[in-house]
């Protein structure tokens, strides 16, 4: 299974982002999937997660401002993210977990906040 995320770019503080995450197979093998960032100097957090029966969860950073959801249909996860700051600045990688397999990365997509 691959992972393909898209979306990234640089925005102004404030501004809104939508990141992809499309999957080459079927996503109803996993159990959860998420996206996780890393900035520089720093280690990889989770951002927003996601269960096969769609029950969500965030780091508190981003409560209220990212939402994440799910197309079973187009085999894809969305990270919506609003009101963004220049500490969300990271790259952003999709993450897929089955508890048949070792964790699914995709590559990552950059997101720079500045103005």
């Amino acid at each position: 299974v691959q992972l393909q995320a898209s979306g990234g770019g640089l925005v102004q503080p404030g501004g809104s982002l939508r990141l992809s995450c499309v999957a080459s197979g079927s996503i109803f093998r996993f159990n959860v999937m998420g996206w996780y960032r890393q900035a520089p100097g720093k280690q990889r957090e989770l951002v927003a997660d996601i269960t096969s029966g769609g029950s969500t969860n965030y780091a508190d950073s981003v409560k209220g401002r990212f939402t994440i959801s799910k197309d079973n249909a187009k085999n894809s996860v969305y990270l919506q993210m609003n009101s963004l700051k220049p500490e969300d600045a990271a790259v952003y990688y999709c993450n897929a977990q089955s508890p048949y397999s070792l964790p699914y990365w995709g590559k990552g997509t950059q997101v720079t906040v500045s103005s």
